[in-house]
């Protein structure tokens, strides 16, 4: 993994991933092995993210090191639901795999915000400031 859970943050455990706002307004999440979700699932899940995050769109930083593959049908559901609530993405991986899925997803359907894929967080996190 690339990011670290800061000391003393309220996380927001979700079956796939691990997610916490920072003071600066970035929303981190740390994808975790998990079994593939299904969509039903992953509605749960971002109803849940809609919960703690509120009703504005917000710059996330997802340490994608462990995704999963996912359905079509899920990464249909997830590029019609992220739109709502994403102005950008900047992703970070340690891992090949991380980095495939990742790009997988987001370059199959054009995001109607900026996505961007980083080695590096303190490149993602300058990348993404520029958008809060």
């Amino acid at each position: 993994m690339i990011l670290k859970i800061p000391e003393h943050t309220a996380i927001l455990e979700l079956p796939t991933s691990r997610v916490w706002r920072e003071e600066s307004g970035i929303v981190c999440a740390i994808s975790i092995k998990a079994k593939e979700q299904t969509v039903e699932q992953a509605k749960a899940s971002l109803e849940m993210m809609r919960n703690y995050l509120g009703d504005e769109k917000v710059c996330m930083l997802i340490d994608v090191t462990h995704s999963s593959e996912s359905s079509r049908e899920l990464r249909a559901f997830a590029a019609e639901a992220l739109p709502k609530m994403v102005k950008a993405v900047a992703m970070v991986s340690e891992s090949a795999l991380g980095k495939m899925i990742a790009n997988l997803f987001f370059n199959l359907k054009s995001q109607p915000y900026p996505v961007q894929m980083f080695n590096d967080e303190h490149e993602a996190r300058t990348w993404l400031k520029n958008f809060l």
